[in-house]
């Protein structure tokens, strides 16, 4: 199954950055029909996590992807599904 993955690592300190790699992941998802993205906000303090799902949380975005999915084994990683 294709599937993008987006890890934040890098940029965790740069908010304007994230929201933009967000945003592109979501919409190449949108545009090349992928299933799945997997976005990695990393476990630190759990603050990069809640932006990304406040990011996810807007309408418009919302509107895009089916679910969002929290890795029960790795409390630093997201999938958001797509029903296409």
């Amino acid at each position: 199954m294709a599937k993008l993955k987006l890890d934040l690592h890098d940029i965790y300190n740069r908010g304007a950055v994230i929201d933009d790699e967000l945003e592109r992941v979501i919409q190449e998802a949108v545009e090349k029909r992928i299933k799945m993205v997997e976005i990695i906000p990393g476990k630190g303090s759990g603050q990069l996590k809640k932006r990304v799902l406040r990011f996810l949380d807007q309408k418009r975005i919302k509107k895009l992807y089916h679910r969002v999915e929290k890795d029960s084994r790795n409390f630093g990683r997201l999938f958001v599904h797509f029903r296409h």
